[in-house]
């Protein structure tokens, strides 16, 4: 294997190989240095992987495999030295799912209305439900942590603890906030048990409603509307902050109400907005063509 070349030797370090190659530089008195396993070789493996179209995700798993190679392999004196230590890896394509048209998201809430008018405890709680995500952008997970303390149907805002136990504040608007209160008048009551949590949402069986409920509510009432994509709740909470920058909201504040760390985050779904712009551009300007 020594006189292989740097394309079989960083063959190797991609399969992880590494007993194999021990096994190679025991028996044969080669170093890894001598296979090609060098920073240029490493490079030109990826380029190559890049030209013939593999995905960054699987670009940057096989990125991760070589630096724990050649990191091994230089704590175990196979390299003069760690040549994966210095190899970039691309950075993952951030793709954001799809979001709901501004008609198509009244489409959905007069669905799940529609859904609540008999007065169902499990139907008015999904009303609940799919207006807050939809109000607030809120993670499935923070939606589903919300404790009756955490929500002031007065004021019409919500005590969010999201990630990193960040504690934000978000507001909603009048009809969440309708959404909610009848859930807590007339469908709450049905479900609560006497070792229920104080939950603001119960499931059927008056524990704290789980996300994975909240999915199949989600998907259940997208899915009932005709020409709707199909979403999750995560796809809600996209819409939500696609919409209030259609609608003129800035990036910081749209920034804080989704509780995102950095603003590079919130900047992608600019993106979004810009290629809508220019879809409706394109179908309604006359000059367009």
């Amino acid at each position: 294997m020594a006189g292989s070349g740097t394309a079989a030797a960083v063959e190797v370090v991609a399969a992880g190989e590494v007993a194999a190659v021990g096994r190679v530089v025991g028996e044969g008195g080669a170093g890894l240095d001598d296979l090609g396993v060098e920073l240029p070789g490493l490079r030109a493996w990826l380029a190559a992987q890049r030209d013939a179209g593999v995905e960054r995700a699987t670009l940057a798993r096989r990125t991760a495999g070589a630096r724990g190679f050649t990191a091994w392999a230089h704590r175990r004196g196979y390299l003069g030295a760690d040549s994966g230590g210095r190899l970039a890896a691309p950075k993952r394509q951030r793709v954001l799912p799809a979001v709901l048209r501004q008609d198509q998201a009244g489409e959905v809430m007069r669905a799940s209305a529609a859904g609540a008018r008999e007065l169902d405890p499990v139907a008015l709680r999904d009303h609940a439900v799919v207006e807050l995500l939809y109000a607030t952008g809120v993670r499935v997970s923070e939606l589903c942590g919300l404790d009756l303390d955490d929500i002031d149907l007065d004021t019409r805002v919500a005590r969010v603890v999201g990630k990193g136990d960040r504690e934000r504040t978000v507001p909603f608007g009048i009809p969440a906030g309708q959404a909610v209160r009848t859930w807590l008048d007339q469908g709450r009551p049905s479900l609560v048990r006497a070792d229920s949590p104080r939950a603001l949402l119960l499931g059927a069986r008056g524990g704290r409603l789980h996300p994975t409920a909240v999915r199949r509510i989600v998907h259940g009432v997208t899915a009932a509307v005709p020409g709707v994509v199909d979403l999750g709740p995560h796809g809600l909470r996209h819409s939500a902050a696609t919409h209030l920058l259609e609608g003129g909201a800035d990036l910081r504040s749209v920034q804080e109400l989704l509780g995102h760390a950095t603003l590079s985050t919130t900047q992608l779904y600019t993106h979004v907005t810009v290629e809508r712009l220019k879809a409706i551009h394109d179908r309604t300007h006359p000059r367009s063509r």
